[in-house]
């Protein structure tokens, strides 16, 4: 099996706000996407424009969950969708033209009717660019009501979040 290392953070409390402690592990490579900014994402200047950056995040998470064996196109044929509820990022250094980029996204706790991922972004360099963090909610499409997390996802997440939790 092919191993990779990559990054997790792990929140500290000091005094009244939170550092992180940046652990290094191996892991199967599903958490992590790299690819190029384009030009038409960045703006006169060569800098991403930050509205770019939910698109990022969104193509770690469903690499992540294509990774775990769950397909955004199979929940939402199964009629369930996965509506993003809460979005934050925080910017630490602007991504530009044609960086090489790597979103790392992990998973934040077993889901319920919510589900959580945590994100970090950074360039070739491995400096930190962005943290960021997402919650969605799953929604029968057809009540339009929240439900709680399939049983089959439950499983194959709780899986994940145990090799990652043996790792460290």
């Amino acid at each position: 099996m092919n191993f990779r290392f990559f990054f997790t953070m792990l929140p500290l409390q000091r005094s009244t706000a939170f550092k992180y402690i940046i652990f290094t592990f191996k892991i199967m490579d599903i958490n992590k996407i790299s690819f190029r900014v384009r030009y038409g994402e960045t703006d006169q200047m060569g800098v991403v424009y930050h509205g770019n950056y939910a698109q990022y995040l969104e193509m770690g998470r469903v690499e992540l969950l294509r990774g775990l064996g769950i397909s955004y196109k199979a929940l939402e044929e199964s009629g369930i969708i996965l509506p993003v509820i809460s979005l934050t990022v925080n910017f630490k250094k602007s991504a530009l033209y044609d960086d090489l980029i790597t979103v790392v996204t992990n998973l934040k706790k077993i889901p319920s009717v919510k589900i959580e991922f945590d994100y970090m972004i950074f360039n070739e360099k491995k400096e930190l660019l962005v943290e960021a963090h997402t919650i969605l909610a799953f929604i029968d499409s057809k009540k339009n009501k929240p439900m709680r997390c399939p049983e089959d996802l439950l499983e194959k997440i709780s899986e994940y979040l145990n090799s990652v939790k043996k790792q460290v």
